[in-house]
C-alpha cells in the first residue's frame, strides 16, 4: 500500500484568529485524531497534494511532537469559491482498533456487453468499509465478466477480503453496461423492418 509522508508543524496557538495567520502564511490547518487525544498543526499543499488529488487510497505517514504516526485521510474541508484546501482532518491508526474508510473500487476481466459495442458506465467509484489496519485494503475489486448489455454488477458482486466488511447496501449498482443511442435506433428499424415485411406477407396471403 503506498504511504505518503507529510512534514508537519504543531500547532500551539488555537482559534479563529491563529488559523487565519497559518492560512496567511500559504500553511493548512490540520488536526490528528487518536487514542490519545486530538492534535493540531499545520502542513504545507505541496505536502499533501499527492494524497488528496488521487483517486487511489493511501496511507499517511506523519512526524509529530517526536512520535511517527501512521494515519489515513479523514476528512478535507474545500473552500466553496476557489476550491482550496482550508483544513484536513486524520486519523491515527491502531491495530485492533475498528475504523472506516472509502475504499476505490477497480473492474476484472472484459465485459461482453462492451465488446458488443457497449458502454461501461461506473456509478460508484469508492465504497465505505470497516476495518483493523492489519487488514486494510487499498482497493475493491469486481468481476465484469459476465456484464452483458442492459446489466449490472453491485455492490455484492465485490471480492471481499477477510476481515473487512462492506459498511454500503449490497443492492447499489457499481456499474453497468449502457446500450448506444445508435444500437437502439438500428435495433428499432430492424425491428420496424420486420414488421413490415410481415405486413406484406400477410396481405400477400390475403
Amino acid at each position: 500500500m503506498n504511504t505518503v509522508q507529510i512534514t508537519v508543524t504543531p500547532r500551539t496557538e488555537l482559534g479563529k484568529k491563529a488559523t487565519k495567520a497559518i492560512r496567511k502564511e500559504g500553511r493548512i490547518p490540520a488536526v490528528l485524531y487518536s487514542k490519545n487525544g486530538v492534535e493540531h498543526f499545520s502542513t504545507m499543499f505541496s505536502d499533501v497534494k499527492k494524497l488528496v488529488y488521487t483517486p487511489e487510497f493511501k496511507l499517511v505517514e506523519l512526524s509529530l511532537n517526536g512520535a511517527t504516526h501512521k494515519a489515513i485521510l479523514k476528512d478535507i474541508v474545500f473552500h466553496p469559491v476557489t476550491e482550496a484546501i482550508m483544513h484536513i482532518d486524520f486519523l491515527a491508526l491502531v491495530d485492533g482498533h475498528p475504523l472506516k474508510a472509502d475504499i476505490p473500487v477497480k473492474f476484472e476481466g472484459s465485459s461482453p456487453g462492451v465488446k458488443l459495442g457497449g458502454k461501461l458506465m461506473q456509478t460508484l467509484r469508492t465504497v465505505k468499509i470497516k476495518t483493523t489496519p492489519e487488514n486494510l485494503i487499498d482497493v475493491l475489486y469486481v468481476d465484469i465478466s459476465d456484464l452483458e448489455l442492459g446489466s449490472a454488477v453491485r455492490v455484492r458482486d465485490l471480492s471481499v477480503p477477510e476481515g473487512v466488511e462492506i459498511m454500503v447496501d449490497g443492492a447499489a449498482p457499481i456499474a453497468n453496461v449502457v446500450v448506444p443511442r445508435v444500437m437502439k435506433s438500428e435495433a428499432a428499424k430492424a425491428e420496424e423492418s420486420s414488421e413490415e415485411e410481415e405486413a406484406v406477407v400477410e396481405a400477400a396471403e390475403a
